[in-house]
């Protein structure tokens, strides 16, 4: 083992430093030993290599040996030291850690070597540098890989695949001869079958790199750890490692590899209450990547070991937790409690696109979470100048979509309408048109910037390159032209023009009112119908405006309600919404900001509005109690009409 770990720490070593000290172009590398450099005199040049402080090649991990770490291995010499063939002056002596021991010289201590510059012998005023490619190229790594014959499965395993990484670092082809026999190698050790599984991804990262999916030694690697997957022996690091790998390397064709990563997910619900935070993302980012959607019940889980580690969680690692929960489209509500006790504290120093993220995500789910958005607004207070426009625009979106006015409120509009000022440029014309419709929302109207987004030179921006207006962007421009209408009769400044007006607001990506819940219908309109007497009212009105109507009834003028074949006769009306569960927040008894301005909007335009929320309906459990219920909440208005 002390042999193994000081070959790979050489090879790297070497390749590490000579390329850092000595750039040669990759094509010098590929070239066959005929091409060698012939202009740099190689005679007598001694190569001293350093151990790098950091490398992309992965590492071998510190080995123990009778209860202590190998911190210098000597045991057996390098087969071939990293010296020009013609002259031998000493020998190699590489330490696992990261200082060097420096080898000795006839003159006693060796001088001091900087790690980034290579120390040559001297001839006169000239240095020679050693080429990479002779590395390669000579017998240093053949003879390394006899070496690693009689070593375990599993250590000649990582020693194989930390040979194939330092050639996938220095760009050889994979049909080089070195790569050849690596990899033959490697297949001839795949056919044992009792390598373990971080081997495993280890080799399949380096194949995958040299050769791509397609590899034969891929492959063989997935087939293998198939077996492992099936057999239940994956832990919890190596369970991460193969999703990892799977990243790279699946194949939704292959119905082995299907069946293998369902095995996968089964066995990593049993493992989830062993992951660590860092662990959990990794799972859930390669999730992701796979495109896992049906993988709910481990999503699920997932999600709530979430909330166990939150606190252990770096802000990268939460922006990546919530950015897959949201495309994914699971939630935990223990995750938001999670996100409660321990957001508003770390939000002040926080990176800004953390604060935007979980915004996104309360919006996405329909969080409405007091301590999240309160800590939000204090700090979009403080620090709102250090974000940028996009990560502005989801705050502000968040909170007025989610029907939320924070106790700052005049403070943050206030901060709000100062970025709006001096940055008004910099906004994406949608994402400004976003932020403008979320404070009519939380009814805050900005009026000083109707002007320039009713204007003919922004609604020109507006459009791409020769498409229509996004149908979205007119509604929302639509509305806040309703706003001014309705809610600001003081605004006398330029309107939406009424062609671009939407004629209806019901669309199918709902962004400004909810369908009606058919199932509450059918349970309102039997107790409405004995309440009224016959079925006088109507259902799914359009108004003139756009809105939609759940249920109408219609009232004379001495507050009678009227069947509906004298409807011409109506004096005032009176529109009931029948809110179901998709209009509220996920977590509170809060309408979303888009129906709340809809009632506004109904009111201003003559309307008495009735709501009858399901948790109020749903309480009742006889047709008497509804009729009573439905009584209580229509009466009262009707003859509220009479005075």
């Amino acid at each position: 083992m002390k042999s193994i770990a000081c070959i790979s720490s050489s090879v790297i070593a070497a390749c590490q430093h000579t390329s850092t000290c000595f750039p040669v172009h990759r094509a010098l590398i590929r070239c066959s030993s005929v091409g060698r450099c012939t202009n740099v005199d190689f005679v007598s040049r001694t190569v001293v290599a350093q151990q790098p402080c950091g490398t992309g090649v992965r590492p071998f991990h510190s080995m123990y040996v009778n209860g202590a770490v190998v911190q210098q291995v000597s045991a057996i010499p390098l087969p071939t030291p990293l010296l020009l063939p013609e002259k031998r002056d000493d020998e190699l002596t590489v330490r696992r850690a990261v200082r060097r021991v420096p080898p000795k010289t006839a003159s006693g201590s060796a001088p001091h070597l900087s790690p980034y510059s290579p120390y040559t012998t001297s001839q006169g005023d000239a240095t020679a540098p050693v080429n990479i490619q002779s590395l390669f190229e000579g017998d240093v790594i053949p003879e390394l890989c006899s070496r690693l014959a009689g070593f375990p499965s599993n250590d000649r395993a990582e020693g194989l695949a930390t040979l194939l990484g330092a050639c996938v670092e220095f760009g050889l082809e994979a049909h080089s001869p070195l790569v050849l026999r690596l990899m033959k190698e490697c297949l001839e050790l795949l056919s044992k079958k009792d390598i373990s599984v971080a081997q495993l991804c280890h080799l399949g990262e380096v194949a995958h790199a040299l050769e791509g999916r397609q590899s034969a030694m891929v492959t063989e690697v997935l087939d293998s750890i198939g077996a492992a997957v099936e057999e239940d022996v994956v832990s919890p690091g190596e369970a991460v490692r193969v999703y990892s790998l799977l990243t790279l390397c699946y194949n939704p064709a292959s119905q082995q590899q299907v069946l293998m990563l369902s095995t996968l997910h089964r066995h990593t619900q049993r493992l989830v209450h062993r992951l660590k935070a860092g662990q959990v993302s990794s799972i859930l980012e390669s999730l992701l990547k796979l495109q896992q959607r049906q993988a709910i019940s481990l999503v699920l889980r997932l999600s709530h070991r979430a909330s166990r580690v939150f606190k252990s969680f770096s802000d990268d690692e939460i922006t990546k937790v919530l950015s897959a929960l949201m495309i994914l489209g699971q939630h935990h509500e223990e995750l938001l409690a999670a996100m409660e006790k321990h957001l508003p504290g770390r939000l002040g120093e926080c990176d800004p696109e953390l604060i935007s993220t979980v915004m996104e995500y309360c919006l996405l789910m329909r969080c409405r979470s007091e301590p999240i958005f309160e800590a939000v607004a204090e700090n979009f207070v403080c620090h709102a100048e250090r974000h940028t426009t996009l990560q502005i625009a989801k705050q502000i979106v968040a909170m007025g979509r989610l029907n939320y006015l924070p106790q700052c409120s005049g403070q943050m509009f206030k901060k709000l309408e100062s970025i709006l000022t001096t940055r008004f440029s910099q906004f994406q014309p949608r994402s400004l048109i976003e932020v403008l419709h979320a404070c009519i929302h939380l009814e805050r109207f900005p009026l000083n910037y109707m002007s320039k987004v009713f204007s003919p030179f922004f609604l020109q921006t507006l459009q791409a390159q020769g498409e229509p207006l996004d149908k979205n962007a007119l509604g929302q421009l639509t509305q806040l032209h309703l706003s001014t209408s309705l809610e600001c009769k003081h605004y006398w400044g330029p309107r939406l023009p009424y062609f671009l007006h939407v004629k209806k607001f019901s669309s199918v990506d709902q962004a400004f009112e909810t369908p009606m819940d058919s199932l509450l219908y059918k349970r309102v309109t039997g107790p409405l119908t004995q309440l009224l007497g016959g079925k006088f009212y109507s259902t799914r009105i359009f108004t003139p405006s756009g809105y939609s109507i759940d249920v109408e009834i219609s009232l004379d003028e001495e507050g009678y309600v009227l069947p509906l074949s004298q409807w011409e006769q109506t004096y005032r009306r009176m529109a009931l919404c029948l809110d179901g569960q998709t209009r509220f927040c996920s977590n509170t008894q809060h309408l979303l900001g888009k129906e709340a301005t809809k009632r506004r909007h109904l009111r201003r335009m003559g309307y008495e509005v009735v709501q009858i929320p399901f948790f109020e309906f749903d309480k009742l459990r006889t047709q008497k109690e509804q009729v009573e219920y439905l009584h209580s909440k229509i009466f009262p208005t009707i003859f509220k009409f009479n005075h």
